[in-house]
């Protein structure tokens, strides 16, 4: 598969990278994007399409962390296979000498006993193109590439991507102010479409900290691309960059809003981090819409039924009586909140026991490298389900 033809036209192998435990999640999205063919793969899903759905994805997809394309796809039976099979593609029609480039991805091959290794023969490939091209090689920068390039091996089976989007994306570029224990951007989104909520009902974080969850809700009730504030996109980088055809997608897409179709309130004990939010969701036009009060979240001025999704503490850089916090979570959400929907995402399974109500449904998920578990409660009136 030739991916370096710029035409609207040629099919490429496109992998959406994504967090453990969210890939149906991601898939859904896809279709929801126009996307209906999808391969769920270990934290990735995998569809086709053309060089204008690459740059779509990259501005769209809320819940991928990296838009990949297939370069080459190969089998090999030795070290030294890898070398010529990856020097058999043309690295100089990719990106330019001048720009920097790095590997990454993940081994999981007997062939290799250092999994540092494969990369340095890709690297040392992708140099000696270079130089008997135009008697140059290109610079490495593992921290910030200009290009950066993806290689997976699992057994004999090999796949080089290029990774289009460069930092992940969930660098969105709209919070520039956060807290000790902050949400991932991209976890917030895949939790807000994972709770079922449906876009219209009043939604209460309780605990909004910097406001990721109030800002992805918002993104997503409004049709708003959530890397709308994104400045860089590594497929810029690449020789076969269409401006033209980039603006076309950047331009027509949404980014006004005269009113939200819902209502969103947040709550924080904290008045440092109400500002930060307050500050964060400035960023969008929807942002004066979005109530943000200072109070603990039993004194919150709501009234149910409403659409509970939060983040409680429970990192360890927080201060906090996790047990005594999550009881009286649960009593509140018992005895003020019924009838209402709740979405809890915890790295503390203590708290969630703690809480007292039994969850509907639990899914183990992760919020960056931390494993959390991400539970749905369904609050009754005159009901007191309890564990």
């Amino acid at each position: 598969m030739d991916p370096t033809p710029s035409s609207k036209t040629t099919l490429l192998k496109i992998t959406l990278k994504c967090f453990y435990g969210f890939e149906s999640i991601l898939a859904d999205e896809l279709k929801e994007l126009g996307y209906p063919e999808t391969e769920l793969l270990n934290r990735a899903v995998q569809i086709k399409g053309t060089w204008a759905d690459v740059y779509k994805l990259n501005l769209y997809c809320r819940c991928a962390i990296a838009v990949l394309v297939e370069i080459d796809h190969f089998y090999i039976q030795s070290e030294e296979d890898l070398y010529k099979r990856a020097l058999r593609i043309k690295w100089h029609e990719l990106f330019d000498v001048k720009k920097t480039f790095a590997i990454k991805g993940a081994i999981f091959s007997p062939i290799f006993k250092n999994t540092h290794y494969p990369f340095l023969l890709v690297k040392d490939a992708i140099v000696d193109t270079f130089k008997s091209k135009a008697d140059e090689r290109p610079n490495i920068d593992v921290k910030k590439p200009s290009v950066l390039f993806d290689l997976y091996i699992k057994d004999k089976e090999v796949t080089i991507s290029v990774n289009t989007s460069g930092l992940p994306l969930f660098q969105r570029g709209y919070r520039t102010a956060v807290g000790p224990a902050p949400l991932n951007e991209v976890v917030a989104a895949c939790l807000v479409r994972m709770s079922g909520w449906d876009r219209k009902q009043t939604l209460v974080d309780p605990f909004c900290g910097s406001g990721t969850l109030l800002a992805e809700a918002a993104l997503l009730a409004t049709g708003i691309p959530s890397n709308i504030e994104r400045q860089h996109f590594a497929f810029k980088n690449l020789k076969n960059y269409d401006a033209a055809l980039w603006e076309s997608i950047y331009e027509s897409a949404p980014r006004v809003v005269r009113q939200l179709p819902c209502q969103l309130i947040g709550g924080d004990i904290s008045d440092e981090m109400v500002l930060k939010a307050r500050r964060n969701l400035r960023t969008f036009s929807f942002g004066r819409f979005i109530e943000i009060q200072a109070a603990p979240f039993d004194k919150l001025k709501v009234e149910a039924p409403v659409f509970i999704l939060t983040n409680p503490p429970y990192d360890e850089r927080l201060a906090t009586d996790i047990e005594e916090l999550y009881g009286n979570l649960g009593s509140w959400l018992k005895h003020q909140m019924a009838p209402s929907k709740v979405g809890i995402i915890s790295g503390s399974l203590e708290g969630f026991h703690a809480i007292g109500l039994k969850a509907a449904a639990k899914h183990r998920v992760f919020n960056g490298d931390i494993e959390c578990e991400f539970r749905k409660y369904e609050l009754f009136e005159g009901k007191k389900a309890l564990n």
